[in-house]
């Protein structure tokens, strides 16, 4: 079959479209920036990519029309207030509009269980897309699905934060919600099986693990797994907007989407109608092995996708690889050159592990420190850490800075900031071969944004003298074990 994947650089876009391919389908993978969208090399001759913006209807007229079926993964969980919705709900009606411009005989969208009287904003809000995707000539088939649990999700990526940080829990009482928590594999098992399966078309599924759990049991029983002990305590006083800053500063996730999750755990998300066993019979994942999975995953450096490295999970403009070429006017910089002693491969890789579990090389508690103030000012601190400890590609987040460039071949890696800063900042590591040997060259530049952005570099010199020459010299030294 011949696929159109939105959302294709998303959690589950990732995840899904080396199934597809290897199941045998052609797929068109639509992004608003082919530059961010970094594909496997197994599948860069097996894919086509298309750009498209569904906020501009004018972008998708170059989209293909000859296709079979379309994958509606676009979800805004990080955004927030009347903004959030009118861009989902616009969003899904463009779609919509091109959609009827094709020979698509199927739609599959990726909903959450929504069964509640009153629904929070983001429950409500994935309702009303699949009454406008509901609206094209193409069958609709609607995947709702409460918790999901894997490697890189934002749901278990949050609760192994709690658990892994806290040994004691002052918990709000949205803890005791009950919800139904599926594993990332089932989820990719239901999205391609319904793919194309006509007994499917123009339904809507709820789908969701064996186990029904609160919140709090799902934080206990990861606790167990990894035999650690936590005391839960649930009060009374936290109110959701307490909740939310609670959220945000004990977990790697964004302000936003800690907000719209409390918002959301007011509704209990069970499976209700479990119709699609009759269909499809399938033994899902309890959340027990679901955890054990990702877990294993992560162990094995074998992290696929993570919500990390969304748009959602910081600050970051959607044109942000505009900023791949710095600035040559109106910048400030600080050039650190050292000459290169040992293998330059080694150092190559050090720079390659720079951030996350490795850190800084010099003054960590200067860079966490750093990360404090930027989580205090509604930025991203240093939480996200890395999706893996060796491998970069362009659009990882790195702490708190997004790679624009990762190009071990001309050995160099450019940074952009997502870090709260009235300018913009950008961090250059480059090895370069001169006649006497190679060099490694780290460059810190920053457009100050008016009389602030300058006041902040030169307070913040002191700190840079401190930290940037320390930290190319242990970048050029170091060696691992």
């Amino acid at each position: 079959m011949r696929i159109l994947l939105t959302g294709a650089n998303g959690y589950i876009g990732k995840r899904i479209l080396p199934v597809l391919v290897e199941q045998g389908h052609e797929v068109i993978c639509m992004v608003r920036d082919p530059r961010r969208f970094e594909l496997p090399d197994t599948l860069k001759d097996k894919v086509q990519i298309s750009k498209g913006d569904l906020l501009q209807p004018d972008s998708l007229k170059v989209l293909p029309k000859t296709i079979d079926a379309a994958y509606y993964l676009v979800h805004s969980m990080g955004a927030w207030g009347n903004d959030f919705t009118k861009a989902e709900q616009e969003s899904a009606a463009n779609f919509v509009a091109y959609l009827n411009t094709t020979t698509a005989r199927q739609i599959i969208y990726l909903s959450g269980i929504s069964n509640a009287a009153q629904l929070s904003e983001h429950l409500a809000s994935r309702r009303h897309v699949e009454d406008i995707l509901d609206q094209a000539k193409a069958s609709l088939t609607v995947l709702r699905a409460s918790i999901i649990i894997g490697s890189g999700s934002a749901s278990f990526e949050i609760i192994r934060d709690l658990v892994e940080k806290l040994p004691v829990m002052l918990t709000p009482r949205w803890l005791n919600s009950k919800c139904q928590p599926i594993a990332i594999r089932d989820v990719i098992f239901y999205l391609t099986t319904v793919l194309g399966n006509t007994a499917c078309y123009d339904q809507r599924f709820e789908i969701g693990g064996p186990d029904v759990l609160t919140y709090k049991q799902m934080l206990q029983r990861l606790a167990k797994a990894r035999h650690l002990k936590r005391f839960i305590f649930t009060v009374p006083v936290l109110t959701p907007r307490l909740s939310s800053y609670w959220l945000y500063f004990v977990t790697s996730t964004s302000f936003a989407i800690a907000r719209s999750l409390v918002e959301s755990l007011r509704n209990h998300t069970i499976v209700l109608d479990n119709s699609i066993q009759k269909l499809i019979p399938h033994q899902n994942l309890t959340y027990d092995e679901a955890i054990q999975l990702a877990y294993t995953k992560i162990e094995q450096h074998m992290v696929v996708s993570s919500w990390k490295d969304a748009l959602a999970s910081g600050t970051m403009q959607l044109n942000y690889m505009d900023f791949v070429q710095m600035p040559q006017n109106g910048i400030v910089t600080d050039k650190q050159l050292i000459k290169i002693e040992q293998d330059p491969e080694q150092v190559l890789q050090n720079i390659w592990s720079i951030g996350g579990e490795r850190g800084w090389y010099k003054t960590d508690f200067l860079w966490r420190m750093r990360g404090l103030l930027d989580k205090m000012a509604g930025g991203v601190g240093l939480n996200r850490g890395r999706r893996h400890p060796t491998e970069i590609q362009a659009g990882d987040t790195l702490d708190f800075w997004r790679v624009l460039v990762a190009d071990k071949a001309h050995r160099r890696l450019l940074l952009y900031a997502e870090m709260k800063v009235p300018g913009e900042a950008w961090l250059q590591f480059r090895i370069i071969s001169m006649p006497d040997g190679d060099y490694l060259e780290q460059l810190a530049a920053f457009r100050p944004n008016g009389i602030s952005g300058r006041l902040y570099w030169y307070v913040m010199l002191p700190f840079h003298f401190i930290i940037f020459r320390g930290m190319v010299t242990n970048i050029a030294q170091y060696k691992p074990g």
